[in-house]
């Protein structure tokens, strides 16, 4: 079963890396690379996003289409990153978030099959 995971930052959090020495941040950026190592068997691809400001929205529906500049989310927590999974199950999904080292909420969502479109 394939899985994405979603890892979003908050301004918490941002602060707490910001604030960390040189060293103290490059550790805990060595976790998120370890952790990535270890589950190499199931990551079948990840990316971490550009910050939020880079962000453009398309907001569709009700007539012309309005783009705003940053991210759709009106909240404290922002998507910095992705990661598709190749999985038995959802279990096993959360068996690997539970320990994943990085920022605080990591979304995990299946993968809808699409069927190809008629050639």
């Amino acid at each position: 079963m394939k899985y994405v995971l979603m890892f979003a930052d908050n301004e918490e959090f941002a602060a707490e890396l910001a604030a960390m020495s040189d060293a103290e941040r490059g550790r805990a950026y060595q976790r998120v690379y370890d952790w990535f190592a270890a589950n190499s068997d199931k990551v079948t691809y990840h990316q971490k996003l550009q910050e939020p400001e880079t962000a453009t929205t398309v907001r569709l529906g009700g007539g012309e289409p309005v783009v705003v500049d940053g991210p759709y989310v009106e909240g404290k927590e922002v998507v910095s990153g992705i990661a598709e999974i190749d999985v038995a199950d959802l279990d096993e999904a959360l068996r690997m978030v539970r320990s994943w080292p990085g920022c605080p909420v990591v979304e995990i969502r299946p993968l809808l099959s699409v069927p190809s479109a008629p050639a």
